[in-house]
C-alpha cells in the first residue's frame, strides 16, 4: 500500500501539470498583457502627455502584445519597484518583466525567472556635477554618493571603490527617483546608476549641461526583458518578439516599408518574417501568420524604437554604440529565423 501514495500523487501532479494554462492560453484568456515596467524613466517607461506608456521597454511589452492578439495597445502595465519586480513576476501578477533589468547568474539561477535576451547593452557610470571639478572616478574617493539599492548598481559600486583602494560615503535609497532627487539637492556629491539610466534622469534637469557622466564604465549592464521559468513556449514568444525587431533592422524592413516589401520581395527570409510565404514560423509559437508583420507594423523595428524613445534626436541623446547592428560596428544580431 505503501507504494500506492507516490503513484497516486504523480498521476495526480501529472493531470495537474496537463491541465494547467500556459502563460498564452492565460493572456488570450484574460484578453490584455500584464508588463511590468519601471515607474518613470525617460527613454525607457513612462507616460506621455496624453496619459500613454511610451518608452524603448514599453515597445517590448508592445511587441509581444501585436505577436498574440495582433494588437499591440492590449496591454496593462504594471510600474514596479526594484524590489518588487521579480516577486511580482514570481506570483504570477505580471506575465512579463521589461524594465532596464540586468542580467546576471544569480538572478537566472535563483529567482525562478528566464532572461527573454537582451535589448541593451549597458555599463554602470557616475554622473557629477561641473562644479565639483574632477574629471574621473579616480577623484571620488571620499565622496558621497547616491544610488538605488535592491539592484547590481549597489554590488558594482562596492566592488569598484574597493579595487581601486577607495573609499566612499554610502547614500542609498529605495527609488531612482529619490536618488535623482537627493543628487540635485546636493546630499550627494555623485549619482550613480546605469550609463543610459543617468542620461534619462539628466534629460530632465532644469540646467542639464551643468552635468556630466565621468568616463569610467564599472561594469557591464546586459538589459533584457524577463519571464518565469516553467513554460518554454511564452520564453520563446516574447524572445523570438524582441529577435523579430531586430531582424526586420538587418532586412531593412521598416513599419513604413514592409507592406511594399510584403508584395515585392524575393528573399524566402523577409517573406517568412512578413507571412507572406507558406511558413510556419507563427504556427510554431502557436501565434498567427501574421504575428512578426503585426510587430513590425505597430511597433517598427529595433533601429525605430531605439532613434523613437533613446536616439540622438530624443532628450537622452544616445548613440547605438554596441547597440549597432553587427554590420554597423555594434554587437547586436538576432539568431536566424528558419
Amino acid at each position: 500500500m505503501k507504494l500506492l501514495i507516490p503513484i497516486a500523487l504523480s498521476i495526480s501532479a501529472l493531470y495537474a501539470s496537463q491541465v494547467a494554462a500556459t502563460t498564452l492560453e492565460e493572456v488570450l484568456q484574460r484578453g490584455v498583457l500584464y508588463c511590468g515596467v519601471k515607474p518613470d524613466i525617460a527613454g525607457f517607461s513612462k507616460k506621455d502627455a496624453q496619459g500613454k506608456w511610451v518608452g524603448f521597454d514599453v515597445d517590448i511589452c508592445r511587441a509581444v502584445a501585436a505577436a498574440v492578439f495582433g494588437d499591440a495597445d492590449k496591454v496593462k502595465y504594471f510600474p514596479l519597484s526594484a524590489k518588487e519586480r521579480f516577486e511580482a513576476l514570481t506570483e504570477g501578477k505580471i506575465d512579463l518583466l521589461s524594465r532596464t533589468t540586468t542580467w546576471t547568474y544569480s538572478r537566472d539561477t535563483s529567482l525562478g525567472v528566464n532572461y527573454a535576451g537582451i535589448n541593451y547593452y549597458d555599463g554602470q557610470g557616475f554622473m557629477v556635477p561641473k562644479s565639483l571639478g574632477i574629471n574621473s572616478a579616480k577623484g571620488l574617493n571620499g565622496a558621497s554618493i547616491c544610488y538605488e539599492t535592491s539592484t547590481t548598481t549597489e554590488i558594482n559600486l562596492a566592488e569598484y571603490f574597493e579595487s581601486q583602494e577607495m573609499t566612499f560615503e554610502s547614500v542609498p535609497v529605495g527609488t531612482a527617483t529619490e536618488a535623482h532627487e537627493n543628487y540635485l539637492l546636493g546630499r550627494c556629491d555623485a549619482f550613480t546608476a546605469d550609463s543610459s539610466a543617468l542620461a534619462a534622469r539628466r534629460s530632465r534637469f532644469e540646467s542639464p549641461q551643468e552635468h556630466f557622466f565621468l568616463p569610467e564604465i564599472i561594469s557591464k549592464e546586459p538589459l533584457g526583458p524577463v519571464v518565469r521559468h516553467g513554460d518554454d513556449q511564452w520564453l520563446d514568444i516574447v524572445s523570438w518578439s524582441f529577435n523579430v525587431m531586430v531582424a526586420a533592422e538587418e532586412m531593412g524592413i521598416t513599419s513604413q516599408n514592409l507592406d511594399q516589401r510584403a508584395a515585392n520581395t524575393k528573399d524566402p527570409r523577409a517573406q517568412a518574417l512578413l507571412g507572406v510565404s507558406q511558413s510556419k514560423l507563427g504556427v510554431m509559437l502557436g501565434l498567427q501568420q501574421k504575428w512578426a508583420y503585426n510587430i513590425i507594423k505597430q511597433v517598427g523595428n529595433y533601429g525605430e524604437s531605439f532613434e523613437r524613445n533613446l536616439g540622438r534626436n530624443t532628450p537622452l541623446q544616445l548613440d547605438r554604440g554596441i547597440n549597432a547592428l553587427w554590420t554597423q560596428g555594434g554587437i547586436l544580431y538576432s539568431p536566424p529565423l528558419r
